[in-house]
């Protein structure tokens, strides 16, 4: 389907409002707006299955505050970048800032976050399971960008600590989240794949503190074919909703492979949730009882009562790091996605499985308090990540591998999934990287994307806009 179209689901429903007829919200639909191109030569090669400039855990890669858009990649050269421009703008302004990647790694992803309470970005990448490099704008460049100059004098010496704060020599996966004070929170994971801990540091405008681990990498999780005594957690997110809670959703991965029925599988079990009502300083499950308190030995065990929301033995290739987002109402949604126990009750291939029989669900928490999973009826046909985004009116969104965009109405309580965009003029890798701030700042669905390429020929790198319901 080359050709710009626009694709449209629209669902009506009754609204009792006493005294006034008027129409119900509209339901999900995407119009396509254009694509900008924000290097012609990106780098390009496959590791772990992903593109390190495309990696959907990176947060933010792609973001947009107080009128303009940022993106940040690493060009064929190895150079990392960053670049801004006027929202719904044709061209990019880019900077190369003084770092270039270290190893083909598709993890080492970079990631941005703003600090409100000074207005600065600050950019963390290059890191897995050792240490980052860190770098960050003068204060007030995202306060006032069209009158602050867009050049490399406006960022600052990369680093290897966060301003002379040191936290682990096991670095991976930054995630920035801002606190609705505007303090700016950094979640990273200490150590490895399989024995690694969460945790949180803290800028205030000033100086960066760290508040420490919350989760633990101990205990015994055994299966109906083994045991393992270390883990990690891997999250689906960290996001604040509306009421100012932070929700967390969460898969377990086994060390030990003797948990799952075949070597070839992986050993991701179970999807869990917490929450914080402090900003991250204690942690309560899904009936609200604390299970850790970060910094502490306190932290969320696999064993904790009460943080399992779907449960899933590691025989089905249960992803890790999906997606998720909170509601208007602060209700927590994620995407996950395995092999359903219709295709077998044991992988044998992970990458295969998933690619010929994987399938994403929506989970969510409703208003009464109940957990509902909702299965997308959407082929994955790959073994990578779905995005997932709400839109003014509740409406869900899923962006599959390749930029298919599937949606479901709030009115149907997303029980009416189907298929809006099928992505074939995009000749995308597999995963997207959202800007998941600019759905709330202007009703855009924005995403990056690098073209396929083979080996290591660099490829387009982009960004797609489509407008959502008015």
């Amino acid at each position: 389907m080359r050709r710009r179209t626009v694709l449209t689901t629209a669902i009506l429903a009754a609204v009792a409002t006493p005294g006034i007829a008027r129409a119900a919200d509209p339901g999900p639909s995407v119009s396509k707006q254009g694509t900008t191109r924000l290097d012609t030569q990106a780098l390009y090669f496959v590791s772990y299955d992903g593109l390190v400039n495309n990696n959907s855990f990176q947060k933010n890669g792609l973001l947009t505050y107080k009128g303009y858009q940022y993106a940040a990649w690493y060009t064929s050269t190895r150079n990392a970048v960053v670049a801004r421009r006027v929202l719904g703008g044709a061209t990019w302004s880019t900077v190369t800032l003084s770092h270039t990647l270290k190893s083909d790694d598709s993890h080492n992803v970079i990631s941005m976050g703003v600090s409100k309470t000074d207005g600065r970005l600050h950019l963390n990448m290059d890191s897995h399971s050792d240490g980052f490099f860190y770098v960050k704008s003068v204060a007030g460049l995202l306060d006032n960008p069209a009158t602050m100059s867009w050049t490399s004098s406006v960022f600052g010496a990369v680093q290897t600590t966060l301003d002379g704060l040191a936290l682990t020599s096991q670095f991976t996966y930054p995630q920035f989240v801002a606190t609705p004070e505007g303090r700016l929170q950094l979640s990273y994971r200490a150590g490895i794949s399989g024995n690694g801990r969460n945790a949180l540091a803290e800028y205030d405008g000033s100086a960066w503190t760290a508040l420490g681990e919350w989760t633990s990498s101990s205990g015994t999780y055994t299966s109906s074919h083994g045991s393992s005594t270390a883990r990690n957690m891997y999250l689906h997110g960290i996001d604040y909703d509306v009421n100012g809670r932070l929700h967390a959703f969460f898969t377990w991965r086994e060390q030990n492979a003797a948990v799952m029925c075949n070597s070839g599988g992986i050993t991701n079990h179970d999807t869990g949730y917490v929450h914080s009502t402090d900003r991250g300083r204690t942690w309560r499950n899904d009936a609200g009882t604390v299970v850790a308190t970060t910094g502490t030995s306190d932290t969320v065990a696999v064993g904790d009562a009460g943080l399992v929301v779907d449960s899933l033995n590691p025989d089905h290739s249960l992803m890790n790091q999906e997606s998720q987002t909170t509601d208007s109402a602060g209700l927590p949604h994620a995407i996950i996605s395995y092999v359903p126990g219709r295709f077998g009750q044991c992988t044998t291939n992970y990458v295969g499985d998933r690619t010929a029989n994987g399938r994403a669900f929506h989970l969510r928490k409703n208003s009464s308090g109940t957990w509902q999973k909702t299965e997308i009826p959407v082929a994955l046909n790959s073994s990578q990540r779905t995005k997932l985004v709400l839109d003014r009116y509740d409406n869900a969104y899923a962006i599959f591998p390749y930029g298919r965009i599937a949606a479901a109405s709030k009115s149907s309580g997303y029980t009416d999934w189907a298929l809006l965009y099928d992505g074939s003029d995009l000749n995308a890798f597999g995963e997207v990287v959202i800007d998941e701030t600019r759905v709330k700042a202007d009703n855009v669905l924005s995403f990056m994307y690098q073209e396929k390429s083979s080996g290591t020929t660099p490829s387009p790198l982009h960004v797609v806009d489509f407008a959502l319901p008015a």
